[in-house]
């Protein structure tokens, strides 16, 4: 039975879920009176989650929700920190573009809203049937935000291959679910966990690997890990910028909290662990080769971005795999992915910039940025740490990050693993150098479109760029409190 004192506690994950009705009562209210209204209301909505967050954090989390069925651990608390820093950068940096495009936009924060409830129940899931309702709010939220352009054909095309290859993986996750309770009565992870224990000495049920795999490949298809990453490039280029830093963001952070909490708590056990460790060390080899090779051979941002996506799907896969091994991964993978999440979004908000200054398919395209620096200097200066940050390099958060996750890799034994993501870096770090080669080093075209840089993305784009160097500059502070959150 629901008290009063589970929802006081689930305060975190209401507030957005409310916070998104309340942004379409305002847009309906206001209509076209008002055209920042909306966007304003989802930050204080973002800002009061995010206090109630904290707060929850400094008393120290009561434990499992409703019945269990959700667990508001600090593990699930720094996640939803992330899904909300993602979501309030995605909001600044679409605040003037939106309003330019004029009326009847409002309901895109309301969406932002639920998407980011619907992670926060993936990430505090602790049964299987909780983490896909959370995957489906947050999907039918990113269909939608993929087709928001609808005028565009890219767009309509995007979403479409999205919406059915979403449909086709949640199909997979669907059919895990069942194959899990049809072997264990359960589909509570600490239940599942027990069977696994009770069963200990022999190999696991076969219904419960294939349940496994198959909950591995719909979870697989969120972060488009290699070989379910197909959707990802068209989906990236076709939706909005801003929307696209969001998804290869938010959802990923979404995907690796579910997954983390899964593998840790319901696979844990040493029998079918080493089963799922092998099979994600040669989903990560995969990911990581491909995403970086095929990057290389991409004339549009946005797709570069989004096999620069993939390619780093594979590194965080490295820090489960790490952590599968050690009992270290959930620390790497939070710090990481903050420091992605900054550095991705700005580079997205940047690209979006120049997208929306001149037609789809030149505004996105590398040549747009050549003679950034004289145009537009701060923007590029911006840029160029976003993509130090992406290959690497300190001292930006991409650095420590990479750091964290080839040092857990090594540490459990992982050599294989850590010499392929090196490789694989000094791969990316073709691709990303060469957006600052046009940059700095290429003469703008003498009919460049101008370069309107608005206060909101202005403000969105500054804030990635120092969370960027921060987390480069004093790692320990964020590296300690993710490790306090638990192996």
């Amino acid at each position: 039975m629901t008290t009063a004192r589970d929802l006081a506690d689930a305060l975190p994950i209401l507030i957005p879920a409310a916070g998104g009705l309340w942004v379409l009562v305002v847009v309906s209210l206001l209509g076209d009176r008002h055209l920042r209204a909306p966007a304003l209301h989802a930050l204080g909505i973002l800002a009061l989650s995010g206090a109630a967050a904290l707060a929850a954090l400094a008393r120290g989390p009561r434990g499992a929700i409703f019945e269990g069925a959700v667990l508001l651990d600090a593990q699930a608390l720094a996640f939803h920190l992330i899904f909300l820093m993602i979501a309030g950068l995605t909001v600044l940096a679409s605040i003037d573009l939106l309003r330019l495009a004029g009326a009847g936009h409002g309901e895109f924060y309301a969406l932002i809203l639920f998407a980011v409830f619907g992670m926060t129940m993936m990430a505090g899931s602790e049964n299987l049937l909780t983490l896909f309702l959370g995957l489906e709010v947050l999907s039918i939220s990113l269909y939608v935000l993929a087709g928001f352009t609808r005028d565009r054909v890219y767009s309509v095309e995007g979403a479409l291959k999205y919406f059915l290859l979403g449909a086709f993986s949640t199909g997979f996750v669907l059919y895990g679910i069942a194959l899990f309770y049809g072997a264990t009565g359960r589909i509570d992870l600490r239940g599942i966990a027990s069977h696994l224990s009770a069963a200990r000495g022999g190999s696991p049920d076969p219904l419960i690997v294939a349940g496994a795999a198959l909950l591995l490949i719909g979870l697989g298809f969120k972060v488009a890990a290699v070989p379910f990453h197909f959707w990802a490039p068209d989906v990236y280029q076709g939706s909005m910028g801003q929307v696209a830093g969001f998804m290869a963001t938010g959802t990923k952070a979404a995907a690796f909290a579910a997954l983390l909490r899964v593998l840790t708590v319901g696979l844990g056990e040493e029998s079918i662990r080493d089963q799922w460790v092998g099979l994600l060390s040669v989903i990560a080899i995969l990911t990581m080769i491909v995403g970086n090779v095929l990057a290389l051979a991409q004339q549009n941002i946005k797709r570069m971005l989004a096999y620069s996506s993939i390619a780093n799907a594979g590194y965080l896969l490295v820090a489960v795999v790490a952590g599968g091994r050690a009992g270290n991964g959930t620390a790497t993978v939070l710090f990481y992915l903050a420091a992605y999440a900054f550095m991705t979004v700005g580079a997205f908000a940047v690209a979006a910039l120049l997208g929306s200054a001149g037609e789809e398919d030149e505004g996105y395209s590398l040549p747009a940025f050549a003679g950034l620096s004289r145009r537009r200097p701060y923007l590029a200066a911006a840029m160029a740490i976003f993509m130090l940050s992406l290959t690497g390099i300190p001292p930006t958060g991409g650095f420590m990050g990479k750091f964290y996750i080839f040092k857990s890799a090594v540490d459990a034994g992982l050599y294989g693993l850590a010499a392929v993501g090196l490789l694989a870096s000094v791969v990316g770090a073709f691709y990303y150098l060469r957006v600052v080669v046009q940059m700095y080093l290429r003469e703008p075209a003498g009919d460049a479109p101008p370069l309107l840089v608005g206060r909101a993305e202005a403000l969105a784009i500054l804030i990635a760029a120092l969370g960027t160097l921060w987390i480069g500059l004093f790692p320990s502070s964020l590296i300690t409190f993710a490790q306090q959150l638990g192996p």
